[in-house]
């Protein structure tokens, strides 16, 4: 059973395997962590450009990450535009993932 996390942009639950884990370095900036292995606080986006827009409106980095100001996001952007199509569409898995929880 894969781990269930909450998307910081859409604030949906889905599968850690859905989501894309970013973290923040120690010089302001928020990277992209595609594998999970990076050390540090991180978070999990949707990887959409629109799940990207809505955490960053709501600035829900800066929230997630503990941060003291609004990082550069520049970076997670670029990688999410640099996703493959049917990777950056995933179905939505929050039902299901709301039904493990029950559980």
């Amino acid at each position: 059973m894969d781990p269930v996390r909450t998307c910081i942009g859409s604030r949906r639950r889905a599968s850690r395997s859905s989501l894309l884990r970013v973290v923040a370095l120690s010089d302001g900036r928020v990277v992209a962590d595609p594998k999970a292995v990076m050390p540090g606080r991180g978070a999990w986006l949707t990887p959409t450009v629109d799940a990207y827009d809505q955490a960053v409106k709501r600035r829900a980095f800066r929230r997630a990450l503990r941060l003291d100001r609004d990082p550069d996001t520049s970076a997670v952007l670029d990688h999410i535009a640099g996703l493959p199509q049917e990777s950056a569409e995933r179905p939505d898995m929050t039902e299901q993932a709301e039904r493990l929880m029950d559980n």
